[in-house]
């Protein structure tokens, strides 16, 4: 076995070893992270299996050309902002954010419009949006998407075109 995959092991086991000392002798700090990790698997094992299954599904039925036109090199700002409305529906948080990101990818999305899909999937999802302005107003989160969305933009476009000047793909999974 190799020395990282050793050590991966081991890290892995003494949070567990943590987790169950932490059970056994009563020690709250601790017993309050294993109901956290419990509670965040089963939400994990909820959401993932049907948002996989969708991937799967998108990288079967939705042909690359439709890809390209809509978010690949010709797309314009159009591409910016099928990647907000994309990003804005996605249930589930980044951890899904990523995989469809990549799927896009491999059917022909530019990184930037990727790194906009991220970056949106992370601040202007639909049921993030209608939570925060339940407490924090319409204006609130009306200014927040208005400063927000621009930034980013301009962020994904300075950081695509850095990467693709340096000829940077992202790698297929191992």
């Amino acid at each position: 076995m190799k020395r990282n995959t050793v050590v991966r092991i081991g890290v892995i086991a003494s949070y567990f070893v943590f987790l169950l000392v932490s059970l056994l002798v009563e020690f709250e700090p601790g017993r309050e992270i294993g109901r956290n990790f419990a509670s965040f698997t089963v939400d994990m094992l909820t959401i993932l299996p049907g948002a996989f299954i969708l991937i799967g599904l998108f990288e079967v039925w939705v042909k690359r050309e439709t890809v390209e036109k809509h978010l690949g090199e010709g797309s314009g700002i159009r591409g910016y902002l099928w990647a907000i409305l994309l990003s804005a529906t996605t249930v589930g948080g980044l951890y899904l954010a990523f995989p469809v990101a990549y799927a896009l990818y491999s059917k022909g999305a530019r990184l930037n419009v990727i790194f906009t899909y991220v970056g949106a999937a992370a601040i202007c999802r639909i049921p993030m949006a209608v939570f925060e302005a339940s407490f924090l107003g319409i204006k609130f989160t009306a200014i927040r998407w208005l400063v927000s969305l621009p930034l980013l933009i301009i962020t994904s476009i300075i950081l695509g075109n850095y990467l693709n000047k340096r000829g940077y793909k992202i790698a297929a999974g191992k």
